[in-house]
């Protein structure tokens, strides 16, 4: 067998290796046009795995899905409890006088509240980093062989911070080598273009832990679809209406809100809110959005008040 046949042999080995990882690589879908999007923060995973390395396993897991959350943009993503921790302590450095003051230092009470958390635990760990071998070596390109393989397990829940309760949870299995992510994105500032969710740790254990998240999210998405989404009447003067929602929650100009009251049914023993009942009121249309609100004139109905509900029409 010749050195040329052999090369190209091996050039169609690569190609096919190539073209299996790609086959294995998942897309974190971008979210479509109009997409109304709901507050969001990670806690750290807890590590009840017991597994130790270079790095933290419950500190990674906790950046890695704020990092892919982020870079998804299906969400708005808040910084963790300690980075909010540590906001807070700057507020109350600044509010205690020792500081120059002016406009661009840290204010009490302009926090964003998260509507959504999302905690978990890290249940197992396995690596076998070194035991793999085998394939062979051409011209300075290696085939086939392994470098050994870790497995993550976790257990992920998406929990509503306004009664504490858990809307849904999920187990996840990630492996390394299995597949990568990569982010959708949409609009004419990217062209349309995907990007790669880069590694928080190259070693095999951080891989899994990457496979593990891009699991997660996709799962967290999901889930949206059957979580309300709810603004408020800031001003109603005439034919101008303001909302409390703006370009940051996926408001767009064209997008029309059912206005109305809500009744909240609560439970006379324990005070938990049962469910709730709207009378629809009216119907508002977008007519300009900034970040934090957005401007609309009435559709149909009257009687609107401020604080009264908005809801996205169907």
């Amino acid at each position: 067998m010749n050195r040329n046949f052999l090369a190209v042999l091996c050039v169609g080995f690569v190609m096919l290796f190539v073209g299996t990882l790609a086959i294995a690589e998942s897309t974190i879908p971008a979210p479509p046009t109009g997409n109304l999007r709901y507050s969001i923060t990670v806690t750290k995973f807890k590590n009840e795995a017991g597994w130790s390395g270079r790095w933290s396993v419950g500190d990674g897991m906790k950046t890695s899905m704020t990092n892919l959350l982020y870079k998804s943009g299906w969400f708005i993503v808040l910084g963790d409890g300690e980075m909010r921790k540590e906001a807070m302590k700057e507020q109350d450095f600044v509010a205690s006088g020792r500081t120059a003051g002016g406009k661009k230092s840290a204010k009490i009470g302009r926090m964003t509240p998260a509507q959504l958390l999302v905690r978990g635990s890290i249940t197992h760990v396995q690596d076998d980093t070194g035991s793999g071998g085998g394939g062979f070596s051409f011209q300075g390109i290696s085939i086939g062989g392994s470098a050994g393989k870790a497995e993550m397990n976790i257990s992920i829940y998406l929990v509503d911070s306004e009664t504490g309760q858990v809307r849904a949870s999920t187990d996840v299995v990630g492996v390394s080598g299995r597949r990568g992510f990569t982010v959708g994105y949409h609009g004419s500032a990217l062209g349309g273009l995907g990007g790669n969710f880069g590694g928080q740790q190259s070693d095999n254990v951080g891989k899994a832990m990457e496979d593990a998240v891009g699991q997660a999210v996709l799962f967290l998405i999901d889930q949206l679809g059957s979580i309300p989404w709810e603004g408020s009447l800031l001003l109603v003067k005439g034919d101008k209406v303001i909302i409390n929602r703006g370009s940051r929650e996926g408001v767009e100009v064209g997008r029309q809100f059912k206005v109305g009251g809500v009744e909240e049914l609560v439970d006379p023993d324990t005070g938990e809110v049962l469910d709730s009942e709207m009378t629809e009121v009216g119907v508002i249309k977008v007519t300009k959005v900034k970040e934090k609100i957005a401007y609309c004139t009435p559709v149909s109905g009257s009687g609107m008040r401020k604080g009264m509900s908005v809801f996205p029409m169907n």
